[in-house]
């Protein structure tokens, strides 16, 4: 029981098993490309399914009157660019370079009007209003969490699958997020997500374009 009446939310990644008889940790110790499906579910004052198969990304609502789950966002399309960022800006001293331009950036833009933050603190939460609406998810690396804070199996590569089916990108600060290949099943890694084009800023300023 949540007594802050915090989302509770579920993330889920779906992989290949190669020897149907033997599962074993090679199945999912491979790039996040490997994944044939993932999703997540949320749970609050409506129930929310969000789902991929590789073909796309549609969403669902559950209708406690029939006890089944009924399709309210099909093919979903991430905005190019966007008016929100998301980011936990109690970290910010503790920052890269990179990040900290990235966010004064969003807040005082040359010429342009600058970005709504909107920061909930549930990265589920985050990701899902921003497949929605566009802009970006920050989760850098810091001084505090060098590697990282979210897991790379599954928080990393299930929403990153989700985001690139939805048209936008996954990136953490050195190469596409489902390139990574994790040698540990609760490895961690920063992560950008969101808009295309804003995830393009990102990685410019990284120096990965």
């Amino acid at each position: 029981m949540s007594h802050s009446g915090a989302l509770f939310t579920s993330i889920f990644g779906i992989y290949l098993v190669k020897d149907k008889q033997i599962p074993t940790l090679d199945d999912v110790l491979g790039p996040g490309s490997n994944m044939v499906a993932a999703g997540y579910c949320m749970y609050g004052s409506s129930c929310t399914l969000v789902i991929s198969t590789g073909h796309g990304v549609n969403g669902f609502g559950l209708d406690p009157a029939l006890g089944e789950f009924i399709l309210t966002h099909s093919n979903i399309k991430i905005p190019q660019k966007g008016k929100i960022f998301s980011v936990n800006e109690g970290n910010a001293q503790n920052w890269d370079d990179q990040t900290a331009k990235y966010v004064e950036k969003c807040k005082f833009p040359d010429g342009s009007s600058p970005k709504s933050l909107r920061y909930i603190g549930s990265m589920v939460a985050d990701a899902h209003r921003t497949l929605l609406y566009g802009g970006v998810v920050l989760y850098p690396a810091h001084k505090k969490s060098p590697n990282g804070k979210l897991r790379v199996l599954y928080e990393v590569f299930p929403m990153s699958f989700l985001v690139e089916q939805a048209g936008g990108q996954a990136f953490t600060g050195k190469q596409r997020a489902l390139d990574l290949v994790p040698k540990k099943i609760h490895e961690r890694s920063p992560v950008f997500l969101g808009s295309y084009a804003d995830i393009e800023e990102i990685k410019q300023l990284y120096g990965a374009t």
